[in-house]
Parts: structure tokens; C-alpha cells; sequence
């Protein structure tokens, strides 16, 4: 009989496994919190950055309702946006973020990416606003072309120069966003987003990944088994001093 969670490690890399999704995002949520504690007893203030999809939904939901967080000393960014919707959309990333977590509890200082600027303009004012001090804590999923971000393998960077650039999206890219209902088709689906590299994001000194459902066994996989490489993007969090991977059963797949 199998006893959860399972706890492992791949290179520098946490693994834990729950036996249910539900468990998985609360666990994740509790180690977040703890760690946003921990880091405010020894500094004034705090920098995070929150991934924006439906596999976030527990995490976000669980340090939404934790009355223990002060969030008034925490400043808030996210990954990534499309671009080429509608200003105010629904389906932006930045509007993901408010209804799930932002408004519900109300941080310091909220900087969403605001794509109408124009690209290389909000590349330039985005890049100023994430250097200004180190990020601490990044929350953050794998996409199921192993993609974190929207560093889809034919434009992910290990050594990319830039904090934020313009991409064209991958299909399996959009895809998933057709699969996790975000969109009803992949017409739908935007080409192009801004993205924080891959440097921008791994420079954060605490990292939590937190990747349920079945979609994403493979990408788990490869992450966990295969080689570290720009094919398979997430598997630089191998790397990493202080990340923790949050899976379930079914994201799980053929284990550690």
C-alpha cells in the first residue's frame, strides 16, 4: 500500500507526491506561507511572482483564504501575458490573477503586464520593475510541452540575456489552453505573449512548482528522468538550490 506523501529528489530538486490534488495545493500553500513568514521576519518587505492557469487554482485558493499572510509587505508580479486581446479581457492572465488571488487579498504593490503599451516598450517597463530588487519567491507550473513560462521549447533559454521577451507560442502551447478550457478553440488562442526568461525566473531564491492532472505526466517525466535541456525547459529546475515540485497521483504517472 502506497503511503502519501512520497518525498524524493532529482539532482537538486524536491520532489513530493500527494494522493490527491486537493492535498497537493494545500501542502504547497502551507510551505509558501511558511516560507513568506519565515522571509518577513528577517526583511521589511517581499517579492513574488504567481504562474496564471488552472492547474495554480488550489494553491491560490488556499493562500487566498490564509488570514496568517501579510500581504501589505508583499509586491506581486506575473509570468506572463498574451498578446493581441482586448484590453481588460477576461482571458489575460493578469485578470486570472486578480479574481483569483490579487483582490482577494490585496498586496503591497500589484505590477500586471500590460501588453496594450506596445511589446518592446513593456518588455523595457516590466524588466525595470522586476530588477529593481531580487525576487524571492516565484510560484510557477510546468506546461505539457514542459514549458515554464511561455518558454516553450523552440524559444526556451537557459542563458537568455533578457528578463522578458516577445515569443510566438508553440501549438502544444495553445493547445493546452483549448484543453484547460481556457479557450473554446485554438483560433481563439493568441500566437504571441510576453514571457520572464528563464534566467528571470530561476534568479528567484525560493521556487514552488505545483503540477497536477494527467495532461502533465510526460513533461513530469522528462523533468525528472531525462536530460536537463532546452527540449524539455523544466528541466532546469533540476538545477536549482531551493525549488519544490508539488504533484498527485495522476501528474505523478510512472514515478520517481
Amino acid at each position: 500500500m502506497t503511503v502519501y506523501p512520497l518525498t524524493s529528489r532529482a539532482d537538486r530538486l524536491n520532489v513530493k507526491v500527494f494522493e490527491t490534488r486537493k492535498e497537493m495545493g494545500q501542502q504547497a500553500a502551507s510551505d509558501v506561507s511558511s516560507k513568506i513568514k519565515e522571509l518577513l521576519s528577517i526583511q521589511e518587505n517581499l517579492r513574488m511572482v504567481f504562474a496564471s492557469a488552472p492547474s495554480q487554482n488550489e494553491l491560490l485558493d488556499n493562500l487566498a483564504a490564509d488570514n496568517s499572510i501579510d500581504w501589505s509587505r508583499i509586491t506581486v508580479f506575473h509570468m506572463d501575458e498574451y498578446m493581441d486581446l482586448p484590453s481588460g479581457s477576461s482571458k489575460s492572465f493578469g485578470s486570472f490573477l486578480k479574481d483569483k488571488l490579487y483582490d482577494r487579498v490585496h498586496p503591497r504593490e500589484v505590477h500586471l503586464i500590460q501588453t496594450t503599451n506596445g511589446a518592446e516598450e513593456e518588455c523595457d517597463r516590466y524588466t525595470k520593475l522586476i530588477k529593481e530588487k531580487p525576487v524571492d519567491i516565484v510560484c510557477l507550473g510546468i506546461g505539457e510541452n514542459g514549458h515554464i513560462a511561455f518558454n516553450d521549447p523552440p524559444v526556451a533559454d537557459f542563458h537568455d540575456p533578457k528578463t522578458m521577451k516577445v515569443v510566438t507560442l508553440d501549438e502544444a502551447s495553445r493547445r493546452q489552453q483549448v484543453n484547460d478550457a481556457c479557450f473554446s478553440s485554438l483560433d481563439e488562442v493568441p500566437k504571441e505573449a510576453l514571457t520572464l526568461t528563464i534566467p528571470a525566473l530561476v534568479s528567484a531564491e525560493f521556487l514552488y512548482c505545483v503540477v497536477p492532472g494527467k495532461t502533465k505526466a510526460h513533461a513530469v517525466q522528462s523533468v525528472l528522468h531525462g536530460t536537463i535541456t532546452q527540449d524539455c525547459p523544466a528541466s532546469v529546475l533540476r538545477k536549482h538550490k531551493n525549488c519544490t515540485l508539488y504533484l498527485d497521483q495522476d501528474s505523478f504517472g510512472g514515478g520517481c
